[in-house]
């Protein structure tokens, strides 16, 4: 537990993406997290991709998202000058299938 709130201590301020074991991927800047890995984010916008090229899309949530620990599947900091290169809207892709414990 301690490495992982090493690893969210210097996430703290930066954009993030997080797979959760529903299979939704969220962006957001990560405000903060606690011994749990409940992390808190902000200026968030959740991801969905399709089968069909051109169904990527967007959703940008207002306010705060308290995610629980044992929701994140994967966590890891966003490059944003990779990210804007990245063609998402011709990405296409199944829907992950979620964690079963």
């Amino acid at each position: 537990k301690e490495e992982e709130m090493s690893l969210f201590a210097e996430s703290i301020g930066k954009r993030v993406s997080i797979i959760t074991t529903d299979s939704r991927n969220i962006l957001g800047t990560l405000r903060g997290a606690d011994q749990h890995a409940n992390l808190i984010l902000d200026q968030i916008v959740e991801r969905t991709y399709g089968l069909k090229p051109g169904s990527f899309e967007e959703e940008e949530i207002i306010g705060l998202l308290v995610l629980r620990g044992d929701n994140v599947a994967v966590f890891g900091e966003v490059d944003e000058e990779k990210e804007r290169s990245i063609p998402f809207a011709s990405i296409t892709g199944e829907p992950l299938k979620p964690i079963v414990h």
